[in-house]
């Protein structure tokens, strides 16, 4: 059996549960202690020695990074394919996988930040979730066109252009930035969420979200450390919240990558 160390509200991770899942893999899914305290050890960060999710073990193979274990699940399980068959295709979804692993998880993730951690609220908080709004609508428009007319972003089928996509913009819809059910975004969503294997991972999400509700205090109290680095310090940097920052590294409250052992 596959091993799997996620949380269900990662994006990352959900996208390898979607892949596994529509190729009918059996994933032992596992939550690792510590995490979010900075006390993660164990088989956990044997597998990834960053510390974070998602992570998979498949006997004595350890990897760790969301497309490497797509990658991965892809070369041994061949079928059914989640890449499409021409190198322009495969290149195409890849990009839009970028796209989405760095730019939209960004704002869904700083969104996060202001509504679950408090991080800024009053005047400030309304600004930044209406500079969020512009942001999200401007990476609907861009994935609206690489959709064109077709029913997937894998083109024919349903694949790796559509599970890279799905996480983040359920995640948007959960902050209230969903796309219009009439449009052609919109229609794909409701395909995509159609299916087994994403409603099962968005059902898991969803169903993660009420343990959010008290994690503000914790963060308060040093308790529990955010990971900022890359597209996310950046985001936030970019969007007006360079206090934030300042505040999180006062209080200690946020990380930056682990040190690797």
């Amino acid at each position: 059996m596959l091993t799997l160390y996620e949380h269900p509200l990662s994006p990352y991770a959900q996208k390898v549960k979607i892949s596994a899942r529509e190729k009918g893999l059996t994933l032992d899914l596992k939550t690792p202690d510590g995490i979010g305290a900075g006390g993660a050890q164990g088989e956990f960060v044997g597998a990834n020695p960053r510390a974070e999710v998602p992570a998979l073990i498949d006997g004595p193979v350890r990897i760790f990074d969301s497309t490497i274990i797509l990658e991965y699940l892809e070369d041994k399980w061949p079928s059914p394919a989640m890449l499409p068959a021409t190198p322009a295709d495969r290149a195409r979804v890849r990009m839009i996988e970028e796209v989405c692993d760095t730019h939209y998880e960004a704002i869904n993730w700083g969104l996060g930040e202001i509504g679950w951690f408090a991080r800024a609220t009053g005047e400030k908080a309304d600004e930044m979730r209406e500079l969020a709004a512009t942001q999200t609508a401007r990476i609907h428009s861009w994935l609206t066109r690489e959709l064109g007319t077709a029913d997937w972003f894998n083109g024919e089928t349903f694949g790796w252009g559509d599970l890279s996509v799905v996480p983040y913009v359920n995640g948007s819809a959960g902050f209230g930035n969903a796309p219009d059910e009439g449009s052609a975004l919109g229609r794909w969503l409701a395909r995509v969420n159609a299916r087994p294997s994403v409603a099962l991972t968005a059902k898991e999400a969803r169903d993660s979200i009420a343990g959010m509700t008290s994690i503000a205090n914790v963060l308060e109290q040093g308790l529990f450390k955010r990971e900022y680095r890359d597209h996310r310090l950046e985001w936030m940097m970019k969007t007006g919240g360079v206090e934030i920052v300042l505040d999180g590294l006062k209080k200690n409250n946020i990380r930056f990558s682990y040190d690797f052992e």
